[in-house]
C-alpha cells in the first residue's frame, strides 16, 4: 500500500525569493519533524517566481531532469528532497516547487498531477488544512509559536508541541491554536486578504487585527 501522504498547497499565491527559502526549512522548530523520514514536509507544495526555479536549477547538478520537471540532489531529510515544476495551465507557464518522498518513484509525476488539478478546480477549492498551513506560513514569527508549559498560557497537556498563533485586536491579544481557528477566523487571515491589507496600507504580518 503507498503511504504517500496527501499534496497539500502551503502557501496562497506566488512566493518570492525570501519566502521560498523561508519555506524550505519552516518546519525546523516542529517538534515533530522527523530528519529520518522528512515528515512533516513531504507532500508540500507552493507557486515560486519562475527566477527562483531557473535559480535553483541552476544552484547544484540536479538528482533527475526531464522536461518541465528536475529534482534536487541535496535531499531535504531522509528519502524527501524538493522537486521543481514548470507547467503550462491554461496556457500561462507557470513555476512551482514540492518536497517529494522518493521512496516512492511516482511521487514526483503524482504531485504534478496533483498541481495542475488544484489549479484548474475552483478558485476556492482549499482545504481547510490547506488554508491553515498558508496562514501559519504567511504569519510573522513574533506572532506564532509552539503550546507548551514553558510559555505564559496555561494550557492543557494535549495541546502541549501544537501551533498557536495570536488572534484578538492589539490590546487584547491571546495565543489560540492554529486547529483551533473558526472558519471565519480562517477567512480574516488568508494571506491573500492580507496583501490587500497591505496594498491598502495595513500591516504585512498575520498579527492581530
Amino acid at each position: 500500500m503507498n503511504a504517500h501522504p496527501p499534496f497539500r498547497k502551503v502557501l496562497d499565491g506566488i512566493a518570492s525569493r525570501e519566502q521560498m527559502f523561508r519555506l524550505f526549512d519552516h518546519h525546523k522548530d516542529d517538534p515533530h519533524f522527523d530528519p529520518l523520514s522528512g515528515k512533516p514536509y513531504a507532500g508540500e507544495w507552493f507557486e515560486i517566481e519562475a527566477a527562483g526555479y531557473h535559480l535553483m536549477l541552476a544552484l547544484l547538478p540536479p538528482l533527475f531532469q526531464r522536461t518541465g520537471m528536475f529534482g534536487m540532489s541535496e535531499y531535504r531529510a531522509g528519502n524527501v528532497t524538493s522537486v521543481f515544476f514548470s507547467i503550462t495551465i491554461r496556457g500561462r507557464e507557470r513555476w512551482f516547487h514540492g518536497f517529494c518522498n522518493l521512496t516512492d518513484r511516482h511521487s514526483p509525476d503524482a504531485m504534478r498531477a496533483a498541481i495542475i488539478a488544484h489549479e484548474t478546480g475552483a478558485a476556492d477549492s482549499m482545504t481547510r488544512e490547506e488554508k491553515l498551513e498558508a496562514i501559519w506560513n504567511a504569519t510573522h514569527p513574533d506572532f506564532r509559536g509552539i503550546a507548551g508549559d514553558t510559555d505564559s498560557n496555561a494550557w492543557p497537556e494535549d495541546c502541549y508541541g501544537k501551533r498557536k498563533i495570536v488572534i484578538g485586536d492589539r490590546g487584547a491579544a491571546v495565543f489560540k491554536l492554529l486547529d483551533h481557528l473558526t472558519d471565519e477566523e480562517i477567512d480574516a487571515r488568508m494571506p491573500a486578504v492580507l496583501a490587500r491589507r497591505t496594498r491598502r496600507g495595513g500591516s504585512n504580518n498575520a498579527d492581530p487585527s
